[in-house]
């Protein structure tokens, strides 16, 4: 197996408490998480030889093993025969906030590619005119996109607007996010409220995000509200469960 002419994982100091409770393995793992979060640790780095990483941080083949493989269970690190242990990507982590998978994708560093599946005038299901407060089969405006970062497919995003609320060009909505062009428009984003769940992808999902059919999703239902109170827009999205998760805060009420 060829060996990376240097070590990636030799510049980020890594190092174990021996006097902690928390196992060797996890606390190796979390430091080479943290480093492919911060992009300290690039897509497509190969790490080195197990043995060599073992004997430099003092601790055991296996453990080194286990901690890589804890990173290869959640998508970051991938084993090829003949190239080695190689960093895939990492998890996009969410915040629970008025914000779009564009902005969020952009600040992790992930370079968010669109691709516009339908942008088109259809009448409003029943979900849909509820969530827009607009009657049954009225017509309102319906994008899909996929939502890809590295090359790699991370969501497949349905949106539904009012008509004629702003105008809706595929190439703008290819080349930066809808809350980018809806503030453009002069649509102020005052509030939202949101749902998220998961459930398991059906075939012609699976096949636009990558993953197999049955594999788990992210789900996430969005309302936006502008500051008259008024539905400006809302969303049903599907995240790939490998590579995407949402973080939430939590306070004690008191």
């Amino acid at each position: 197996m060829p060996k990376p002419a240097t070590d990636p994982t030799v510049a980020l100091r890594l190092g174990v408490d021996r006097s902690s409770p928390v196992p060797l393995y996890f606390q190796l793992s979390q430091q080479l998480e943290a480093a492919i979060e911060k992009g300290r640790l690039s897509p497509g780095s190969r790490l080195g030889n197990e043995v060599e990483l073992a004997a430099r941080l003092g601790l055991s083949r296996p453990t080194v093993r286990q901690a890589i493989q804890s990173l290869v269970d959640k998508g970051l690190l991938v084993r090829r025969r003949g190239v080695g242990t190689q960093v895939v990507h990492s998890q996009v982590r969410r915040p629970l906030a008025l914000s779009s998978l564009y902005d969020d994708l952009e600040a992790a560093g992930q370079r968010p590619t669109t691709l516009v599946l339908h942008n088109t005038v259809e009448p409003a299901a029943p979900a849909v005119a509820a969530a827009l407060g607009v009657p049954e089969g009225a017509e309102v405006h319906r994008i899909d996109r996929l939502r890809s970062a590295h090359g790699e497919p991370m969501a497949y995003l349905r949106n539904h607007l009012p008509l004629g609320l702003l105008p809706l060009d595929s190439a703008e909505l290819e080349a930066t996010g809808l809350y980018r062009v809806m503030r453009a428009a002069g649509i102020s984003l005052h509030s939202a409220r949101q749902s998220v769940g998961a459930r398991a992808a059906g075939a012609a999902e699976g096949k636009l995000l990558g993953e197999d059919t049955g594999a788990p999703l992210l789900t996430m239902e969005r309302r936006t509200f502008d500051g008259t109170g008024r539905a400006v827009e809302f969303g049903s999205h599907l995240y790939r469960a490998s590579r995407y998760a949402f973080d939430f805060q939590l306070l004690v009420r008191t």
